[in-house]
């Protein structure tokens, strides 16, 4: 005769806490949770004080105390040692559940903060962020009721053969989690250097940086990758023959894109072009404000932003109005009537020029008479500026205008074409009358 087995001891755990918990001694676990709960707000705010960490994207600090991962790390250290005090002489209820909800927050803590960070603007970061949520909070029910041995015991049970490996659900969940708390910690080992790199980095250094940035973190992601692979068991000799296979891909079919890496490697590492420049290339003119490992943002006055592979930046011409010099050279032409005084024009056309303070006054403004018009005088104005991403309409505009007022009080003429049609012939033609229908 079969015997019944025993029932879970899963049912016996929780029925001792819930005795446990109405216990007088839950009130010294409270006090003793209220405790390390003040402790820790005040180990942290000290620290955040002490170092000067007012940054709102800080993954330990966050925006708020509670907001960063630092603050449950801590609580849930100071948890352990109240427990571990606290067992010698009363049983445990409260922080059975507290223990596992601070490990809980602080998962969530780490694994939200280091993605909003690493990718700020991502689409796909609130639906990651939700799954993260829903697995911490789901393992910490299994733990407190105690069905997570149980769970993992039922998903180890299901086994299937591939090849000469055996898998089994508990091995596939335990590498996904082992891979992505792998990756979190890497894209936050990243995420540190690359703003340790980038803070008050400008001109030339910001371009190096950016390009040191983006190859640390291409580096830690890589290596993140092969100790997860390695970590669930997976021989990463088979790798050898998808990395052929890869690189065959890229010969033939990722000529482009191996290209504009490779470029963009070059510009970062040469810097040719750098963030802030003031560039020229396809007929698009604008200032440079971002340059990655693949294309590079060119932003204009009207604000319209071309990504631009980089591999044009290395193969064709790009005029780099801001290589050696900040300083760009812009100019309006004016055309006067030939009975003008030439030296008062000369004179009112350069004072003109420095109506605006973004005019600059060394190199000063210079007129020139450049042609002899079919209608006037032409004189080219010229002038140096050193924000053109500023734009340049606004400033012509104003400089036009200046120079309007000072020829019109000065009472000299602007021509405009005249066309006279004169008739040779003694007999003029006959006029031509409505045309009937």
């Amino acid at each position: 005769m079969a015997k019944t087995p025993p029932p879970p001891v899963m049912f016996d755990d929780v029925g001792r806490w819930f005795q446990a918990f109405l216990q007088p001694t839950v009130l010294i676990e409270l006090g003793s949770l209220a405790l390390c709960v003040l402790l820790a707000w005040l180990l942290v705010s000290g620290l955040r004080r002490a170092l000067g960490r007012s940054d709102t994207q800080s993954i330990l600090f966050g925006h708020k105390i509670l907001d960063g991962a630092l603050f449950p790390a801590v609580l849930l250290g100071l948890g352990y040692l109240a427990q571990a005090l606290l067992t010698q002489w009363i049983t445990l209820a409260v922080f059975k559940v507290a223990i596992p909800v601070l490990m809980a927050l602080m998962v969530i803590r780490i694994g939200v903060k280091v993605l909003q960070v690493a990718f700020p603007r991502a689409t796909w970061l609130h639906p990651i962020e939700r799954t993260i949520s829903w697995l911490a909070w789901g393992c910490m029910v299994l733990w407190v009721t105690g069905l997570l041995p149980l769970v993992l015991q039922d998903l180890d049970d299901i086994r299937w053969k591939v090849g000469s490996s055996t898998l089994s659900v508990r091995t596939i969940l335990e590498g996904i989690l082992t891979s992505g708390a792998v990756l979190i910690l890497t894209l936050w080992v990243s995420s540190t250097i690359e703003a340790r790199l980038l803070h008050s980095a400008s001109g030339s250094d910001l371009s190096v940086r950016k390009a040191l940035s983006n190859v640390a973190r291409a580096v830690f992601v890589f290596l993140g990758l092969i100790f997860a692979l390695s970590t669930v068991g997976i021989d990463l000799s088979a790798l050898s023959v998808l990395g052929g296979a890869v690189g065959v891909g890229i010969g033939f079919g990722l000529q482009k894109l191996a290209a504009n890496y490779v470029s963009g490697f070059v510009i970062l590492a040469e810097r040719s072009v750098r963030i802030g420049d003031n560039v020229r290339i396809d007929n698009f003119e604008g200032r440079v404000t971002d340059i990655t490992t693949r294309y590079t943002v060119i932003r204009s006055g009207a604000g319209r932003e071309s990504i631009v592979p980089n591999e044009m930046l290395i193969t064709q011409r790009v005029e780099n109005f801001s290589l050696a010099d900040p300083r760009v050279w812009h100019s309006t032409v004016v055309s006067v009537g030939y009975d003008s005084d030439v030296d008062l024009v000369m004179r009112l056309l350069q004072e003109a020029a420095l109506v605006s303070d973004r005019v600059l006054r060394d190199p000063a403004p210079s007129v020139a008479l450049s042609a002899f018009g079919a209608d006037g005088l032409e004189f080219t104005v010229g002038f140096w500026i050193a924000d053109p991403e500023n734009g340049l309409l606004g400033l012509r505009s104003q400089i036009n205008l200046a120079i309007l007022r000072a020829l019109q009080t000065h009472a000299i003429d602007i021509p405009y074409p005249r066309r006279v049609v004169e008739l040779v012939g003694q007999n003029p033609p006959p006029s031509v009358g409505p045309i009937a229908s």
